[in-house]
């Protein structure tokens, strides 16, 4: 007879110790993206002959949120002030990818993830942070950092081939641009947690792609984040593609937000292409997390208009249908709607905010246009604290080749003037 077969020593129902720390239900995202802008009656939006909400839910060659998206909470409509705000910062934004995808086509920058059809989530992003909270930045979130208060050209810098980052992270509050995926997402949550325990005021938002939730940095942030309450916000932009790979072959959750559950921490759904919307749910969400109440996951639901980079023929991997129907849902022309619609927006605020945006176009082109001064022996700079003895040896092999370039180059400048003497 064993242990298990003896009577009244053995009970099938685990200990309490089991049972889970919080409850599952308030956890849970909604089953539609969050919606502000548009919010009018379906029927209404179908007899002003405009889709109600973007691509449909119900269309399985795009995604997007549906005419039935979940509705401003509690009926208040956007402020004036920020509904302008907003406004101008989409159409500079908006215009900084139109250049920078320019200047890449110039050969001023090696590459350029545009963020075309994105930036809602990334200019509702910088202008929810406080000042001194923190920016953790991936590769594609250079409007984000511009946005933040950036100069547009250090942004550009790491695409440039200069330098890792060209900006002081310490001062802008603004981690590096991560190319690795999800690599920042555990550094957010180490500065976070080391926030709270000095009980700084601080809260920190971390951002990442669709794809960056496949990599195991993701999983391990979100559960460090849970267990120490860090005062940490993941803002996942859910653009549909990791470059080529749908979303749809990265996971089977019922939607990116609801990974949060798993980790015991919120979730929140919201329509990525509503500027007002991520404001609001991002600022909220802040704002939780700054007065103890922990991390939150939030997914935007959004779309990138233009290629993963220029490298890449996105026409392989998704039809010409699927974007025009996200075009429809553009992001800039949504609040334009919606400014309009309050008398908010008239052709000469317009005009003002294009120029704007067109004078920032202008003058990143023209330095950028400019060449930068290069030292080679900058490569051997700051990749350790203590250099190796390869590295060493490295350097001194390059000190010697330029030495002995510049050597010969001034030998030919020599003999050059000494047969224009004779």
């Amino acid at each position: 007879m064993t242990v298990l077969e003896q009577p009244d020593t053995y009970t099938p129902a685990p200990p309490p110790s089991w049972r889970p720390r919080t409850e599952a239900a308030p956890l849970l995202p909604d089953a539609e993206p969050y919606r502000v802008l548009g919010t009018r009656p379906a029927e209404a939006e179908e007899a002003a002959g405009r889709p109600a909400g973007g691509p449909s839910s119900g269309d399985t060659s795009s995604r997007g949120p549906s005419a039935e998206g979940r509705q401003g909470d509690g009926g208040a409509r956007p402020d004036a002030a920020l509904l302008r705000r907003l406004y101008a910062a989409v159409v500079h934004g908006r215009r900084f990818n139109e250049q920078a995808t320019a200047l890449t086509r110039q050969g001023r920058l090696a590459v350029y993830p545009s963020s075309r059809g994105q930036e809602a989530c990334q200019v509702a992003a910088a202008l929810a942070l406080r000042e001194h909270d923190w920016l953790f930045p991936s590769y594609r979130d250079t409007l984000a950092a511009v946005a933040r208060g950036l100069d547009p050209v250090e942004v550009l810098s790491l695409l440039r081939g200069d330098w890792h980052h060209g900006y002081d992270a310490h001062r802008t509050r603004v981690a590096p641009l991560c190319t690795p995926l999800a690599t920042q997402l555990p550094h957010a949550v180490g500065l976070a947690h080391a926030a709270r325990l000095k009980g700084d005021d601080v809260a920190v938002l971390a951002l990442v792609g669709d794809g960056g939730t496949s990599e195991g940095d993701f999983h391990e942030a979100l559960n460090f984040a849970a267990v120490w309450q860090a005062p940490v916000v993941f803002l996942v932009q859910n653009n549909g593609f990791a470059i080529s790979v749908p979303l749809a072959k990265q996971t089977a959750a019922p939607s990116l937000a609801h990974k949060a559950v798993g980790y015991g921490l919120p979730g929140r759904l919201v329509d990525g292409n509503d500027a007002v919307a991520v404001h609001e749910v991002l600022t909220g969400a802040l704002e939780r997390a700054r007065t103890g109440g922990g991390p939150t996951l939030v997914e935007a639901v959004t779309y990138r208009l233009e290629a993963h980079t220029n490298a890449d023929d996105a026409t392989r991997y998704r039809t010409d249908g699927e974007v025009e129907a996200w075009r429809a849902h553009d992001p800039v022309a949504l609040l334009e709607r919606e400014l309009r619609g309050r008398g908010l927006l008239d052709e000469a605020t317009v005009r003002e905010a294009e120029e704007a945006a067109e004078r920032q176009a202008a003058d990143l082109r023209a330095r950028m246009h400019q060449e930068a001064p290069t030292d080679p022996m900058e490569l051997f700079a700051h990749v350790y604290a203590e250099p190796t003895p390869q590295l060493r040896e490295q350097r001194e092999q390059l000190r010697a080749e330029l030495e002995a370039e510049r050597s010969a180059q001034d030998a030919v400048r020599g003999g050059a003037a000494g047969e224009e003497t004779r």
